[in-house]
């Protein structure tokens, strides 16, 4: 009987020992796993990062040759050589130009050459002083009194929304549109409306004022709507998951702004597909010697000043869209460099998007607009 029970117990002691070892080995076994799936997870974001940054590098390596050879003073000056002379001998009297970012750099010179010829020129500006004294000067060189200063913030897009509905109840017309301003904020900044400022500025900024003036545009004979790009764009792709770059760590200003200039290329070709009677057209300048360069880039400044182009070098493709006869009889949406049509991609970049993308970001634009534009 005692040796009965004594193998009962002992049976009894061995089942739980063996379900304990059972019960560790499945808790280990499920700590393998999860450590090979973080593992598996992080080898493949690492691969994924890895890319990325090769991609970025090949990207950046591509776009600085091209840029020695084609942006400077001496590429300016080996494209000119195509240039036709008189497409540039335009009298726009009467024709009216709205400049954004007119008190300075290119958005000045484009500012003075249109006041020339004999346009009305609205320069909307964000500095009160810089942007009287520029008018001033323009005015007093040219002798044209139709030269115009709006003060308008173009981070802020109530603002932008409110300048456009008292321009048109105004009654004034307006024949093309330039979107020229532009900030390169190094530090990642938020505006009063909780908006990254560069995307405020250059994207959300520009679409809003496009799409506020739309129908004072479409009343135009031969409306257009131009947006100074850069050809930093080149090196991104459209990254529709971080508009704003809350993910960017660490934030790169200048990766930010070649961001916001890829989203400006697309939407000049979804405004060419959604308002066929509107030419659009985007372009770069070239690298220009400008304040804005001189700010925002001063050590790329500092080691180029002597192959940058002057200020009227790079607005020149921005003065031949804008007047010219030439530039109407390319299709609309192009994006161009020295009076010709450019690949909006370097070879082999991977930085096409899908038609989806394109149209998201528009809906995403949109929505934005909506959202902080609203005039109540």
């Amino acid at each position: 009987m005692r040796k009965r029970k004594q193998k009962q117990l002992t049976r009894k002691i061995t089942t739980i020992e063996y379900g304990e070892h059972d019960s560790e080995n499945k808790r280990l076994g499920c700590i393998f796993s999860t450590t090979c799936d973080v593992l598996h997870i992080g080898l493949q974001t690492a691969r994924r990062s890895v890319k990325k940054e090769i991609m970025s590098i090949y990207r950046s390596t591509v776009w600085f040759v091209k840029g020695l050879k084609e942006y400077t003073k001496q590429g300016y000056l080996n494209a000119s050589r195509s240039f036709r002379p008189n497409d540039l001998d335009v009298d726009v009297t009467g024709k009216s130009f709205m400049i954004t970012g007119a008190n300075s750099g290119i958005g000045k010179c484009t500012a003075l050459a249109i006041a020339k010829k004999g346009g009305i020129v609205h320069m909307v500006c964000r500095d009160s002083i810089r942007g009287e004294d520029a008018r001033k000067e323009i005015t007093d060189t040219t002798g044209n009194q139709n030269v115009f200063l709006h003060l308008l913030d173009m981070s802020k897009p109530k603002d932008i929304a409110k300048f456009a509905a008292d321009f048109e109840t105004s009654g004034k017309n307006l024949d093309v549109l330039i979107n020229n301003a532009g900030c390169m904020v190094i530090v990642r900044e938020l505006t009063d409306d909780g908006l990254e400022k560069n995307f405020a500025t250059n994207t959300l900024g520009a679409h809003v004022l496009t799409t506020s003036l739309l129908s004072v545009l479409n009343k135009a004979e031969k409306p257009r709507v131009i947006l100074v790009t850069s050809g930093g764009m080149l090196v991104q792709k459209l990254d529709l998951k971080d508009l704003q770059f809350e993910k960017m760590y660490p934030f790169d200003g200048t990766m930010a702004y070649a961001q916001n200039k890829r989203q400006q290329v697309i939407m000049t070709e979804q405004y060419a597909k959604n308002y066929p009677n509107i030419h659009c057209s985007c372009m770069h300048p070239g690298w220009a010697d400008t304040p804005a360069v001189r700010m925002s880039m001063p050590s790329f400044h500092a080691k180029m000043k002597d192959r940058l182009r002057t200020p009227e070098q790079g607005a020149d493709t921005l003065l031949w869209l804008a007047i010219s006869d030439a530039a109407l009889q390319q299709p609309s949406g192009l994006f161009f460099q020295d009076r010709t049509s450019v690949s909006k991609h370097l070879p082999l970049a991977w930085s096409k998007s899908t038609k989806q993308e394109d149209e998201q970001l528009m809906a995403s634009l949109d929505e934005l607009s909506k959202q902080y534009s609203t005039l109540s």
